[in-house]
């Protein structure tokens, strides 16, 4: 943000002092007889006002110099120590279900899966100093997103994902920790959260519990595990040994609602203290000025010299 000002700006003052002494501080001069006097006035006046109007230039500028005009360039760098959170989804054949119907098909609306990825898009949207990744899981787990601090993509990225993309079988939980796990290894926030959405039992998993845990710690994650569906769906104790190994906390949601409540919790529990540093760079502007006042100065002496000797 750019702006102009002066740095002494009572310098001004000075202008009505320069007026008041031109109107009261006429020098006197001695009367003489001179034939022609209204030829003479009439040169002497053509002459005096450019004289005045050089006068008041030259003294205009000079104090437009003295009072140090400056253009500052105001700068906010945010300073981005946020958290880094992964957010890993279930997107197994389970979650084409609805919380209590027994069957749905997967572009229902009241589907857990599209339920899920609608708190996730609004969960996103309230981390904007955040970096945010995504793991996608089911069969297999994979990244859908690597750290960004881009939340159009990763909303774009939530948008076009549906249940069983990753595989309808299986929910390999310790696969998607550890991949997300390995998210976290260039990232240089001090804070790193995984949430973790599932409505089944991991199965089919590829990379041992002790392993996914070992990388899970090594990194510095906290783990948020968040069980939805009903009693038995997932596997509870299983979700609280993840969530008590990592220092993070455990969660359960029956309805949509208390899936919106879970996220509105961990929103408030992980929030980032950022920074904003304004840096301000000055420009002074007298030089142009201060070269006007020397001008008119000059002209000013030029035509007074040149009045004295016609």
């Amino acid at each position: 943000m750019s702006d102009i000002h002066f740095e002494y700006p009572w310098v001004f003052a000075f202008l009505l002092l320069f007026v008041i002494c031109g109107y009261l501080c006429k020098a006197r001069s001695e009367a003489i007889i001179f034939p022609h006097l209204d030829i003479f006035i009439a040169t002497k006046s053509a002459s005096s006002w450019k004289l005045r109007l050089l006068k008041y230039i030259s003294i205009l500028f000079a104090l437009t110099a003295l009072a140090s005009p400056i253009q500052t360039n105001k700068m906010q760098i945010e300073n981005k120590e946020g958290y880094a959170i992964v957010l890993a989804i279930d997107a197994s054949g389970s979650m084409k279900y609805g919380f209590s119907d027994s069957y749905l098909p997967s572009f229902s609306t009241k589907s857990k899966f599209l339920l899920s990825k609608n708190i996730l898009s609004k969960f996103v949207e309230k981390r904007p100093n955040d970096q945010i990744g995504l793991v996608v899981f089911g069969n297999f787990a994979y990244i859908a997103s690597p750290l960004t601090y881009d939340k159009n993509s990763i909303k774009q990225i939530i948008n076009t994902l549906y249940a069983t993309i990753a595989g309808s079988n299986y929910t390999v939980i310790n696969d998607a920790l550890f991949q997300g796990a390995k998210l976290f290894e260039k990232t240089k926030a001090k804070s790193k959260v995984l949430i973790l959405l599932t409505d089944g039992q991991s199965r089919g998993d590829n990379v041992p519990f002790d392993v996914s845990m070992r990388m899970i710690k090594d990194m510095g994650v906290k783990v948020y595990t968040v069980g939805i569906g009903n009693k038995g769906d997932f596997n509870g104790a299983y979700l609280d040994l993840i969530a008590k190994e990592s220092n993070g906390k455990t969660f359960s949601a029956n309805s949509p609602k208390a899936l919106q409540k879970v996220y509105a919790q961990i929103d408030k529990l992980e929030k980032s203290k950022i920074e904003n540093n304004t840096y301000i760079k000055k420009n002074y502007l007298y030089e142009l000025p201060l070269f006007i006042a020397f001008m008119a100065l000059l002209f000013y002496t030029y035509l007074l010299n040149k009045r004295a000797t016609a």
